[in-house]
């Protein structure tokens, strides 16, 4: 059945692709796997015990949705934590599965599988967690709000919430979905070109500001040298950026509106500043929270 649902999954997600209707953003993580090492994992474990406010999680089911590159299941891994990781991206799952191999080889508390987080019925045959983490993931599913509802259900009473989501910038977000939509309709040998155009005029922002501070060579360093934690070059990450679709934003009182009329109190949040980034959101699910 597991791998039925798996087949049936990845079928759509190709499906998808071909259509111009999802970017593949499992293959930008794939070329991330080389850059993990005990420096991004420390600081993606020290980013989990800020935001839940705790020093290890010993003892607590972890629920990473939308592993991606897996860094964030292996950090709640090594800090205690039995975990369950799924990706709609089948690129994604491999790169979850590869660091999982690497760190945990052979580990009976780290699971990852190959799953959408519209799937309600998927969901509610795992149970409930600790934690779960959801960090720029939802607004790709094509299907925001629906995903947002589901997740909550994974929560356990008392657990913790924690989500990434883009913020709304009104007309900004708006033509940059059109962007990311004309991307992913081109043929690839277009592609390319396409995102050099459409960043031009931010990144000639960027350098003129980098020339104005005199910080040119951190500008040009930033285009060969990987960021820390979570980015990679520049340049890949400005393929994620022009390529990630489907894209839907939310502003920061709509999400915590929405979770406060479903039993959950917002404990940690940033917003503000974050321009087209995301918002970020941990809540805490109430004990009489409604299922």
């Amino acid at each position: 059945m597991v791998e039925t649902q798996t087949q049936a999954v990845t079928g759509l997600h190709s499906r998808e692709v071909v259509a111009g209707e999802r970017f593949e953003f499992g293959k930008n993580w794939s070329r991330f796997l080389a850059l993990v090492d005990e420096d991004r994992i420390a600081r993606a474990a020290n980013s989990l015990k800020n935001w839940l406010e705790v020093e290890e999680l010993t003892g607590m089911k972890f629920l990473d949705i939308g592993s991606g590159s897996g860094l964030y299941s292996l950090a709640a891994r090594r800090l205690g934590a039995r975990v369950h990781s799924f990706d709609y991206d089948p690129q994604s799952v491999a790169c979850t599965a590869e660091l999982r191999r690497r760190y945990f080889a052979g580990d009976l508390n780290w699971t990852v599988e190959e799953a959408s987080a519209l799937d309600l019925v998927y969901l509610k045959t795992l149970g409930t967690f600790d934690v779960v983490y959801s960090w720029g993931v939802l607004h790709h599913t094509g299907q925001m709000w629906r995903a947002l509802d589901n997740v909550r259900f994974s929560v356990a009473p008392g657990g913790k919430l924690f989500l990434a989501i883009y913020n709304d910038m009104g007309s900004q977000s708006t033509r940059w979905r059109l962007i990311k939509r004309a991307y992913n309709k081109l043929p690839r040998a277009f592609r390319l070109p396409f995102a050099l155009v459409a960043m031009t005029p931010h990144e000639t922002k960027a350098a003129l500001r980098a020339l104005l501070t005199l910080r040119v060579g951190e500008y040009v360093r930033s285009w060969i040298e990987p960021r820390p934690e979570r980015g990679m070059s520049r340049w890949r990450d400005i393929i994620d950026w022009v390529g990630g679709y489907p894209y839907e934003v939310a502003r920061p009182e709509e999400i915590f509106d929405f979770y406060r009329a479903n039993g959950f109190t917002l404990t940690k949040l940033q917003c503000g500043g974050v321009g087209l980034g995301c918002d970020q959101f941990v809540f805490l699910k109430e004990v009489q929270a409604r299922p």
